[in-house]
């Protein structure tokens, strides 16, 4: 079993490796480990993840390349990883039962298995069986002794000792049930909420587009919730928007605007709408993807009750500090490796299994 530093090098070596691909110009880098087995073989792999999942566009698929190489250095892994003590773990097998809705969503599950110095038994989504698999080939050429700490099956998990399992709402009930005499993280659905007060800038609004329509919307992180004061004016809020137009353009996107809008419209709802995206008023949370609930307040501690009583179905608050522990406008797909998903704990998990 590796030191926690030899396991954090791997992850730093990957970090590098990402480092060199953007959707403006990839570029191969001779520090580099490995480059000539892996490197072209990405940039195909880039290329061809829209036919593996129509949403998994390059752009979209670059920027989590990019997230992820901004995240794995050095630096943020020894913050990281410096509040737990995981020099000691006797290896378990954990299953991990991955999501699929943006590209290597369940990426930092594995990282934190396996930087724990566990074993990782991994259930792909159907969504999302390519990138992943990659990225553990590439670690595996770094260090061949993970060859037994990964493994990836298509079948249903047996023989592991915990589980990490992410799922929607219903799936959820199943795992509650399937997993019940096993230590587990059981994930749910949850939205992501802005608060605004009506003097945010030109430029917050803009970075407020960035949280609603990154990965088209389909992320738990993205803001799919408005809480607006009474009166509020959308004129600022729409002209923000118009950044993101070209968003329109994409066919299955258009596709799930056009329809999204005729149910709204054949139920009588009243809507805001610019022509690559609805809001409605609503007391609800999650809304259709190319469409953003509101809902209007009073006062702003009002707000704070509603959220704080709803905490198990928000994943993140976005707001120019209006509330607290709310993160600024642009950042909600840019976590830190501290970040966790519902706020639970993966690793303190993981040290105690």
């Amino acid at each position: 079993m590796k030191s926690v530093e030899a396991r954090k090098n791997i992850f730093i070596e990957l970090g590098k490796f990402l480092s060199q691909f953007s959707e403006q110009a990839s570029q191969k880098r001779a520090d580099v480990l490995h480059n000539e087995l892996f490197f072209d073989r990405f940039l195909d792999l880039i290329e061809l993840s829209q036919s593996h999942n129509g949403w998994f566009t390059p752009e979209q698929v670059y920027f989590s390349i990019r997230s992820w190489a901004d995240a794995l250095t050095k630096d943020n892994l020894d913050q990281w990883l410096s509040a737990y003590n995981l020099e000691n773990t006797h290896p378990k097998t954990v299953g991990l039962i991955l999501a699929g809705n943006i590209p290597l969503v369940g990426f930092h599950d594995l990282l934190s298995v396996l930087v724990s110095g566990h074993k990782a038994l991994v259930k792909t989504s159907s969504n999302d069986q390519k990138l992943l698999p990659f990225l553990v080939d590439y670690m595996m050429a770094i260090d061949p002794e993970l060859k037994n700490f990964v493994n990836f099956t298509e079948g249903k998990l047996e023989n592991f000792d915990a589980v990490i399992a992410t799922g929607s709402n219903n799936t959820s009930r199943y795992f509650e049930y399937y997993f019940k005499d096993k230590p587990a993280i059981i994930r749910k659905n949850r939205n992501s909420v802005a608060v605004l007060d009506g003097n945010e800038t030109h430029e917050q609004l803009v970075a407020l587009g960035e949280d609603i329509f990154r990965y088209f919307g389909l992320g738990c992180r993205n803001v799919s919730k408005l809480f607006v004061p009474k009166g509020y004016n959308f004129d600022a809020f729409f002209q923000a928007m118009f950044d993101y137009q070209d968003v329109i353009q994409y066919e299955k996107y258009a596709n799930n605007y056009d329809y999204n809008k005729a149910v709204f419209l054949m139920s009588n709802f009243k809507l805001l709408d610019n022509g690559f995206l609805t809001i409605k008023e609503d007391s609800s949370y999650a809304s259709p993807i190319t469409s953003v609930f509101y809902e209007f307040y009073d006062q702003l501690p009002s707000v704070q009750t509603r959220l704080e009583s709803d905490t198990d179905s928000i994943q993140c608050i976005v707001s120019n500090n209006l509330v607290p522990e709310s993160i600024p406008f642009g950042k909600t797909q840019k976590p830190e490796l501290w970040d966790y998903a519902d706020n639970v704990d993966t690793l303190a998990f993981l040290s105690r299994i």
